[in-house]
């Protein structure tokens, strides 16, 4: 399981011409389910998540969570974060988990966030569809989280 996670100072889903999730602060969460990923694996990465000390202090230090500024999640399902480029020039996705493992565990990860946060907090996108993400990213600043079995 993976969770790509972008500070933002802004972010925006939109399917179909209509805006589905839209936040300032926080974090834009890009989330990938392998094989064997399980539910007490989506837990852990949740809790790292919200306990994740990336936002600045007043001493410009890197010591504060999404809890501390208030800030707010959207986790848009992504299956290309298990892409194999090791052969060719064509990515590979037979190590992304099929929809019956990996919406269970999508919808997990989510309502442990909207647990954490309040569900007025946490947006999504929607799984398997076609979906056009907008952000600004803040730093920029990205970091990759992983949880294996």
């Amino acid at each position: 399981m993976k969770a790509l996670v972008q500070r933002v100072t802004e972010a925006s889903v939109t399917i179909d011409g209509e805006v589905v999730a839209e936040i300032a602060k926080g974090y834009l969460v890009l989330f990938g389910v392998t094989h064997g990923d399980t539910e007490a694996m989506a837990d852990k990465l949740a809790s790292r998540i919200v306990k994740l000390r990336i936002f600045e202090d007043e001493n410009g230090k890197t010591n504060k969570s999404i809890e501390d500024v208030a800030g707010s999640v959207i986790v848009v399902s992504q299956f290309t974060l298990y892409a194999d480029t090791d052969h060719g020039n064509r990515p590979g996705f037979s190590a992304a988990a099929r929809p019956d493992l990996a919406v269970p565990l999508y919808e997990r990860f989510v309502a442990d966030l909207k647990a954490a946060l309040g569900p007025g907090r946490v947006g999504t996108g929607r799984f398997g569809a076609d979906m056009k993400v907008r952000l600004l990213n803040d730093g920029p600043f990205t970091v990759e989280l992983s949880e294996r079995s």
